[in-house]
């Protein structure tokens, strides 16, 4: 047997906001949706932070390489190796560091914009 609800957690919304709101839960009740969207928010998706960490040591292999072909530089095989060695190093704390910040800015917004 599921355990019991019985805390509650609430907002205010404009009508507009509301409307958006019901649009999103579809055929759910809005608390039902809120709640799986909420609970979603607070537990990260594991696929995001992957492509995340990925894309983040694509960025440093393509800033370091577009820099030294910028200035006359060529690099060795192991020299690459190295690089790509670098990119990796952390990776995932970097994308969660990353994937953390943007979350906080999105509730920072949030709360300014209201």
């Amino acid at each position: 047997m599921p355990a019991a609800r019985t805390k509650s957690v609430s907002t205010k919304v404009t009508e507009e906001e509301y409307a958006r709101l019901e649009a999103l839960a579809g055929e759910r009740t809005i608390s039902e949706w809120a709640r799986d969207v909420l609970l979603g928010a607070a537990n990260p998706n594991p696929a995001e932070h992957a492509i995340m960490a990925e894309l983040l040591a694509l960025r440093t292999i393509l800033l370091t390489l577009h820099f030294a072909v910028s200035h006359g530089q060529t690099f060795s095989a192991q020299e690459m190796r190295n690089l790509i060695e670098h990119a990796d190093e952390g990776k995932l704390e970097k994308a969660r560091q990353r994937l953390e910040d943007a979350a906080r800015s999105v509730g920072h917004e949030t709360a300014v914009g209201t």
